[in-house]
Parts: structure tokens; sequence; C-alpha cells
């Protein structure tokens, strides 16, 4: 039996899960993997938010594990993994905008699927150029010749046909209502390409606090901050491991999975910092292997 399953996030509103330190110029960056960069929502901020979200119960117990003042009589039985950035919306002169991914991302997406006991997944994209881009059809390029163009990176469109239906694939993963909005503006860029967009192309605003009385800025309270923006696509992976309860019965990795499953498909969870601002609104969901 399966013990993982594949976790699709979906953010409905620019997520900030940040690392309450300054880099780069940025007074309140995002979370990022270390040796790659990649913007995640760490596994901590995620199993809080749905903790947070059911009651109480024995179930619900099993699977977070048991209150602070009984912390010792057992671990949580679902381990949350960090959710990591598979597609970055980029702003197109066609299409409005494109999910932007790459091969090196592909390939940990791969790898997740495989983890989930998926079968029959597409065969990755074939290697192209820098100055090209992956395109599953018209959507994203015009002109003569035609050219893709995010913000200020303008590429060569290839459309190759395993593309395609690799998109179609991860699309069935999707929150209901994002299959055909995905595959005609899904896109693979060079993994050089994604590096720089990865460390450029996430949303950066000013923020201020204003003194109630003469309605002017406080003193230190202008500051900047990062987020992932709205469409992010991230994926992760949940698995279940039974533990030993002092009391309670058993339950099975299906009752454990199952359990949060019924968290993230109850409606929009948010997630990370600024909740009273709209922040951090996404859905989520949680598929495996046939």
């Amino acid at each position: 039996m399966n013990n993982t399953r594949l976790l699709v996030l979906h953010a409905l509103s620019p997520v900030h899960c940040g690392t309450g330190q300054a880099v780069s110029g940025i007074d309140l960056p995002i979370a990022r993997e270390k040796p790659t960069g990649i913007p995640i929502v760490p596994g901590s901020s995620l199993k809080g938010v749905l903790r947070a979200q059911g009651t109480e119960n024995d179930e619900h117990k099993a699977v977070f594990g048991p209150d602070t003042k009984n912390a010792s009589d057992h671990a949580g039985a679902v381990q949350f993994g960090d959710v990591t950035l598979a597609f970055l919306p980029m702003r197109s002169l066609r299409g409005t905008f494109a999910y932007v991914t790459s091969p090196y991302l592909l390939r940990r997406l791969v790898r997740n699927l495989t983890e989930t006991g998926f079968k029959n997944i597409p065969n990755m994209p074939p290697a192209f150029k820098a100055e090209e881009a992956l395109v599953t059809g018209t959507t994203l390029s015009g002109g003569t010749p035609p050219r893709v163009i995010f913000e200020d990176f303008d590429f060569t469109p290839l459309d190759k046909t395993n593309w395609r239906l690799f998109a179609e694939f991860f699309a069935k993963l999707l929150p209901a209502g994002e299959s055909v909005f995905f595959v005609d503006r899904a896109c693979v860029v060079h993994d050089d390409v994604m590096a720089l967009l990865l460390q450029t192309a996430t949303e950066v605003t000013q923020r201020i606090r204003l003194a109630p009385d003469t309605k002017t800025v406080e003193d230190g309270a202008l500051w900047s901050e990062e987020a992932l923006p709205v469409e992010s696509i991230l994926v992760g992976l949940l698995a279940a491991t039974p533990v030993t309860r002092k009391s309670g019965p058993a339950l099975t990795l299906d009752q454990l999975l199952g359990h949060v499953g019924k968290l993230v498909e109850a409606g929009v969870i948010q997630v990370g910092g600024n909740a009273t601002v709209g922040r951090g609104l996404c859905r989520i969901k949680l598929t495996k292997g046939a």
C-alpha cells in the first residue's frame, strides 16, 4: 500500500512564507531552498495551517500529534514535506500570462509522481537551447517570425507533442477548472533562464504602517516584502507512518491521509503571512497514483 500522496498547491493570491531576515535588499524575502534557490512553502507552515483547520478529535490527534502538554505521548503519523515551486506565472505578450517551468523542475515533478505511484508518466521534453521555449500551441506565441515574450525575455517557440502530453497529464492533477487554461499556457524554458526568473520574477511590494493620528509613516515602518505571485503552482509530498499511541484505535494509512484530504478539500486555505490583507489564499489537492 502506497503511504504517500502528491500535494498540489495553487495560489489564488500572492503567498508570503518568509524567513524573517533580510536578503539582497529585500526586508522580508520568501523561503527558498538553499542549494537551488527554488521558492517553497515549508512543510511546518502547511502542517500548522491544516492542524488549525480541524477539531481535536482522535483522528486529528493521530495525524498531527497531541497538544503541547502531551507531546511526549506520540509523534504525528503524517509527515509534511516542503512544497516547492513547479510552475511560475509570468506575464506574457500573448495569452496574458504563462505557467513557466524548466527541465530541472520537471525532473523533480516526475520524481514526486513516481514516489506517489503514478504510472505511464509521459516522457520528459527534449533538450533545447537557452534562446528557445517549449510551448503547447500558439496561445503564447505570435509575430513573424513567431516569438514568445515574457517581460524582457523573448524566445523562439518550439511546439513539441510530448511536452503537450506531459502538460495534459499534470493538468488532471490540478484543482478543478484549471485543466484547459493551464495546458494552453504551459511553457518550458532552459534551466539557466529559470534560475534567473526565480530570483527576478517574484512579486516585491513596498509596505508602510501609518501613525493613527497623523496618518504619516511611523519611524522604521517602511519595508519591502517578497511573495510568490498569484497563479503559482507548487508541488510536494505527504507521507504517513503509523505510530504507537497510548490510547485510541490504530488507524490505517488511508484513514490518516484521508483525514488530511478532507481538510484540504474543505475550501480555500490561507497559508503564510498577511492573512488580513488577503495574502496566501490557496487551493490544495491531494492525489495518488492508480
